[in-house]
């Protein structure tokens, strides 16, 4: 018997209208098989690059429970199978039947920056509470929605899913999906920007998040936002009646009074609904601080102990490839090379955030600020111009060196100084080679840009400088 069961062979069937050829309990639900763990359901989706059935077999010699395929499939064995018309609409009524039969708290975050990081912290928060699910990792589309709720537990008392969103109705879809009590959305920026006419469809679009809620429901919203209003008539259309804000102004209902800001840390003084709370934040930046604001208006919306949420909060990371710090030892005896990871995605709004990261960071002595940065993408005829307006900000942080990487990027690289340009190449990999040829103990190096860009191939260089024996870096080249 497969310990901790989530489906059964028979609830599959009923939710997805399929046929099985044998039973099977599996323990969760997976579309990769580099990730599948033993006992889960392998759900076999066809891409546009690849179709999830050429890797049945492999699923299952990986400890598949079963697997969830098209009709006309032909296995190569004689596991358990489930056979649909559709792969992707049997995930998504898998979701449904998980969302039906649930009790749990259904919490939605959104928004144009911060939803993962956001997501995170609720998880942290809620879990010091009672037992919550998440969605892993950025799983916040038309597939990883469904494929988080498929993953509830029964017996999950919350459940906090991120949902996004680059063109008008995919938010609409997702919620439905969803259906949450309560939704927060952390802000509106001109995020995705060549899909729409300007920031204000954004803030419609991102509204839609409201709609498949009713007037039981919470809304959770940034009150220095100047799309608040606009959101807000939203919900109140919907016929939401706790509507709750946060922010730095007097007038938001959840407020920051003071925040001390550290090179690797935050201490917060905040009013959340009325009640005063102090906390720490293991994650730097005055944009993650604004963002625990909403996390604990959700906690305390929700009912749930303040002081509780707080401490659980003290234990919490950055996120992989949002701010997460990597030391790297390239000299013996010399300082270690920092990374700052922010190489999942950038937009205007959240590349400002990580230069004050960036700023507060201070390298030792004769170590040095160097900024990486990949093409803010999706930004539509605006793009030069706003991949220029970062040389400004990059001052202000006191940068000393820039690498740059894409078309867009060339208009900021030809901007700068001379004095601070390091390289502009079109290919992350190529730039990959020249910055870890030029950066030495000590510096502290950002890696930025839209997860396009392909910035994680920096990091994996720098990564790869690591001393390995006590040799030093241009030893390493010379081998």
């Amino acid at each position: 018997m497969t310990k901790n069961i989530l489906w059964t062979a028979a609830e599959i069937v009923q939710a997805t209208g399929g046929a099985t050829t044998k039973d099977f309990e599996c323990s969760g639900v997976s579309i990769d098989t580099r990730t599948l763990k033993p006992g889960d359901l392998f759900i076999a989706l066809k891409g546009d690059a690849l179709d999830g059935h050429d890797y049945v077999e492999m699923a299952f010699r990986a400890g598949a429970a079963a697997a969830l395929v098209k009709k006309e499939f032909i296995p190569k064995s004689d596991a358990p199978l489930v056979r649909v018309d559709d792969t992707m609409t049997a995930l998504e009524n898998l979701g449904k039947a998980a969302r039906d039969r649930s009790h749990a708290k259904i919490i939605a975050v959104t928004g144009s920056a911060g939803k993962t990081g956001t997501k995170e912290m609720l998880a942290i928060a809620f879990g010091a509470l009672g037992k919550t699910h998440a969605s892993k990792k950025s799983f916040n589309n038309h597939w990883g929605v469904p494929l988080s709720l498929s993953t509830m537990p029964k017996d999950a008392a919350y459940g906090i899913f991120e949902l996004g969103m680059n063109h008008v109705g995919e938010l609409a879809q997702l919620t439905a999906q969803v259906r949450p009590h309560i939704a927060l959305i952390t802000t509106v920026e001109p995020v995705h920007i060549e899909h729409f006419k300007n920031v204000e469809e954004i803030a419609d679009a991102k509204a839609e998040i409201f709609l498949s809620m009713d007037k039981d429901g919470i809304a959770v919203l940034n009150f220095d936002n100047p799309h608040f209003a606009r959101l807000k008539g939203y919900a109140e259309k919907r016929g939401i009646v706790k509507i709750f804000s946060f922010g730095e102004d007097e007038d938001a209902q959840s407020r920051l009074i003071d925040c001390a800001l550290h090179a690797d840390s935050s201490h917060i003084t905040a009013e959340i609904l009325g009640e005063r709370i102090k906390y720490k934040l293991n994650i730097p930046g005055k944009h993650i601080a604004m963002n625990s604001l909403g996390v604990f208006t959700i906690v305390k919306a929700a009912g749930g102990n303040l002081a509780a949420a707080a401490e659980a909060l003290r234990n919490s990371m950055p996120v992989e490839g949002r701010g997460n710090r990597i030391l790297v030892t390239i000299a013996e005896g010399q300082p270690p090379l920092t990374i700052i990871n922010e190489s999942y995605n950038a937009n205007p709004a959240s590349m400002l955030a990580a230069f004050k990261v960036f700023e507060m960071a201070v390298p030792p002595a004769g170590g040095r600020r160097i900024a990486v940065l990949g093409d803010m993408l999706e930004l539509g005829r605006d793009g030069p111009r706003l991949h220029a307006e970062l040389a400004n900000p990059l001052l202000k942080a006191k940068t000393d060196l820039v690498f740059c990487c894409g078309a867009q990027m060339d208009a900021l690289y030809h901007v700068l100084p001379p004095d601070w340009r390091g390289a502009h190449t079109k290919d992350s990999q190529e730039l990959a080679k020249q910055v870890a040829a030029a950066v030495g103990p000590g510096d502290i190096v950002l890696v930025k840009g839209s997860a396009g860009s392909k910035m994680s191939y920096v990091v994996q260089a720098l990564q790869s400088l690591a001393l390995p024996q006590g040799k030093t870096k241009e030893q390493l080249h010379a081998l």
